[in-house]
């Protein structure tokens, strides 16, 4: 499609940003429009993935015949299939008459089902038989139903694993994902935040007749520098909090970083967790990730001591025979390195540790063992400390022979 055409669909549906990775994915949404291919929309909640089904329905040869946005996830599982595809009267409890689902009523038309990674597997088994077929039976029913939809999905989560931990059939996957549309995250398009950090001001202004607000450039530079976990939603938000509560209407970026979350609740930083992502490590609870980070930086302590320690030896080749000893010691955690630069121009550790990284097991059994000894053996009290149940204390202290 050309640019103009982009352009347009942006106008109609009120999308802001000129990012390239958006772009993309408005052409790819107007390409496959005139087809009946299925299409998976996927980004992080929040990103604006609801936009993409109603462009391909208004661009498509359906676009005369119903529409229906369907949220999974809010649907309990007990009656996603009567929703889906209806169920006959005293099918079950409650059933006090014959309901059409939405596979029925939408026939000729477009069906877009949002967060179809929390549809149940036996739901799952019936949606893949619909977009196979064209077929379904209602609940209760034995009757073979015939339905035309055009089937667009949606979902936050990375469905390959969940296919890998056997939550989403692979054969379902595959179908749905014909046609992939990828929304990026807000992070991923921070050239397009002060658009819409403008869009959004000029929206409430005007809903609650009030001047705008105004970034000062520090403002802006700290507004593209956050991380926005929750994209393009959490940035309107704070836009109309800002808006309300602020009598200043320009924003410095002091007054702005009170409006910033300083802990995203869910997510470790952006740098551990991909390192943990990346190397598919899993964990039992938090406290182990807090281990595991704590013996990756006394590896890394260690390599750093190691230049440190090359850079004075080239450093002191020509040193004055009268310059005294320095110490310098660095603390991390319960790790402690101590250097000692002599008058021999060479440098030897004053306190020799262990080098080989202790494992998970160790620190836990070294842990449990002090607080028995704190608590004088009183395995509630050292539960309550080590935040485990005293049930959990006897196992380990039987398990580590303490």
């Amino acid at each position: 499609m050309a640019k103009q055409s982009i352009h347009q669909v942006k106008q109609r549906f009120g999308i802001i940003g000129t990012s390239p990775e958006l772009d993309r994915a408005i052409d790819i949404a107007l390409q496959v429009s005139p087809t009946d291919l299925s299409v998976l929309i996927t980004g992080e909640s929040g990103a604006g993935k609801e936009n993409f089904p109603q462009i391909i329905h208004q661009y498509s040869k359906r676009k005369h015949g119903p529409y229906f946005a369907i949220n999974c996830g809010s649907i309990p599982e007990g009656t996603i299939d009567s929703e889906l595809f209806g169920h006959e009267k005293g099918s079950f409890t409650g059933a006090t008459g014959t309901r059409k689902g939405y596979f029925e009523v939408s026939n000729g038309g477009t069906l877009f089902l949002d967060e179809v990674g929390e549809l149940p597997l036996s739901t799952q088994a019936r949606l893949l038989r619909v977009l196979e077929t064209g077929e379904f039976i209602k609940v209760g029913s034995s009757k073979v139903e015939k339905s035309d939809v055009r089937l667009v999905a949606a979902t936050n989560l990375d469905l390959i694993k969940a296919v890998e931990k056997g939550k989403f059939r692979e054969d379902l996957y595959f179908r749905l994902n014909t046609v992939p549309i990828r929304v990026p995250a807000l992070r991923d398009r921070k050239e397009d935040i002060p658009l819409l950090f403008r869009k959004f001001t000029a929206d409430c202004a005007e809903k609650y007749m009030m001047p705008p607000i105004n970034l000062t450039e520090d403002a802006i530079e700290i507004l593209k520098s956050y991380r926005w976990p929750g994209n393009v939603r959490q940035l309107k938000n704070i836009t109309e909090q800002i808006s309300i509560i602020e009598r200043e209407r320009v924003i410095n970026s002091e007054t702005l970083k009170k409006y910033l979350p300083h802990h995203e609740v869910g997510m470790l930083p952006v740098a551990i967790s991909k390192i943990y992502e990346s190397e598919n490590k899993s964990f039992a609870n938090e406290r182990e990730i807090l281990y595991q980070v704590l013996f990756d930086m006394k590896k890394d302590l260690t390599d750093l001591k190691q230049v440190v320690n090359s850079i004075i030896e080239d450093s002191i080749q020509h040193k004055p025979s009268n310059v005294v000893p320095v110490k310098y010691e660095t603390f991390t955690d319960n790790i402690t390195i101590r250097e000692t630069i002599n008058n021999d121009n060479d440098i030897q550790e004053a306190t020799e540790y262990e080098e080989s990284a202790l494992s998970i097991s160790e620190v836990e059994k070294d842990m449990i063992a002090k607080a028995l000894e704190r608590h004088s053996g009183k395995r509630k009290m050292a539960a309550n400390e080590l935040g485990i149940s005293e049930r959990t204390l006897y196992r380990k202290i039987k398990e580590y022979d303490l």
